[in-house]
């Protein structure tokens, strides 16, 4: 009976757009809390003071839903469809997960027309409790991905799916129906490290460990400071996100294209001019990134970015942005354009010889 009602609720979540479907036990590991435990000891959280798990609800499913017996576990693909290729210097890059619609509220939608659907099915005369969780709460999505069968975590610490690669949004439903637990998925990397490698600030200087202070990932989203100047300088052209570890991935070359609308890129986000962007207000930045997840960056931070993309141009026809910003009312702004001016100066003003 159970295999029945799996096959069903996959075939459900077929027909809403996810790409795979799993089922985990909603069990705990302590495995996952103590990883956790060591990650927030070392102090790689950085800003991110969410991850925070002094109440023990990480890595405890039963914490967030007490009756909870099963998890399904549903990816979506938002994968490119072909190889990555370098952006020119005077464009920014910006991750293929933020080109398109915000994925938290396309999921969620998804996510909760499932439980209504799953609700309605078992609901009368059943156990049916039913919690959807989108990157919302704190879940350890991808051990829980692992533990459903649908990938493994890779060298470069992400969720790797032998038919979609390296690129599937995770969400969760957790059910009080006892739904057998798939296999867990076996860990494929082998020898390759070519993720650890293409990593342009050393943050994976350890297999299966990130240190996010040194994420371009992190720098460019969570980081809401200053970001020293040897990162600056390593940081290339990403002006929100990288993919630089995700892209070279050899199960990429299972990858097909992102199957909804809402996940194909904008236009006006895939290979943006710097110079269109660095001049954003506040009113502009919330215009132009609406529906977009970039928009919780805020424009303060986000234009920091621009601006340390813009000093690693080496474009001297960017120079003028930089210094019209010298003075910004942000200090974030203001820190970031003086470095941008003084990279775009040395490229302009070449070395003396004796």
């Amino acid at each position: 009976m159970t295999e029945t009602l799996k096959k069903i609720i996959r075939d459900k979540a077929h027909e809403l757009g996810f790409d795979a479907v799993g089922f985990a036990a909603a069990t705990a590991d302590p495995a996952d809390a103590e990883g956790l435990s060591s990650f927030l000891a070392d102090g790689r959280q950085g800003d991110m003071a969410w991850l925070d798990n002094t109440d023990g609800r990480r890595g405890d499913p039963q914490a967030l839903m007490q009756d909870a017996r099963s998890i399904i576990v549903l990816g979506a693909n938002y994968g490119p469809g072909s190889s990555l290729y370098p952006i020119p210097g005077d464009r920014g890059a910006i991750s293929i997960y933020a080109q398109g619609r915000d994925y938290h509220t396309v999921l969620k939608k998804k996510l909760k027309q499932l439980g209504r659907w799953l609700a309605d099915s078992n609901g009368p005369g059943h156990d049916c409790g039913i919690k959807v969780f989108v990157d919302t709460a704190p879940v350890m999505e991808k051990p829980l991905a692992m533990r459903a069968g649908i990938g493994w975590q890779g060298k470069h610490t992400n969720l790797v799916s032998r038919e979609f690669g390296s690129w599937l949004f995770l969400a969760e439903v957790f059910t009080t129906l006892d739904l057998a637990p798939e296999k867990q998925t076996a860990d494929h990397c082998g020898s390759c490290d070519k993720c650890l490698r293409a990593c342009p600030t050393d943050a994976l200087a350890v297999p299966y460990q990130i240190d996010p202070r040194r994420c371009i990932s992190y720098l460019t989203i969570e980081h809401k400071g200053d970001i020293a100047s040897d990162l600056m300088a390593a940081m290339g052209n990403h002006i929100y996100g990288c993919d630089d570890c995700l892209s070279v991935c050899p199960w990429n070359k299972y990858q097909r294209p992102a199957g909804l609308d809402q996940f194909q890129p904008r236009p006006e986000l895939s290979v943006p001019r710097l110079a269109d962007l660095v001049g954003l207000d506040d009113a502009g930045f919330r215009e132009l990134f609406a529906g977009s997840p970039i928009k919780r960056t805020g424009r303060d931070r986000f234009v920091r970015n621009v601006l340390i993309a813009i000093g690693n141009s080496g474009d001297e026809s960017l120079l003028p942005h930089t210094q019209s910003l010298t003075s910004d009312a942000s200090p974030l702004v203001a820190v970031a354009a003086r470095w941008a001016a003084w990279r775009l100066q040395k490229t302009k003003t070449p070395a003396t010889g004796v």
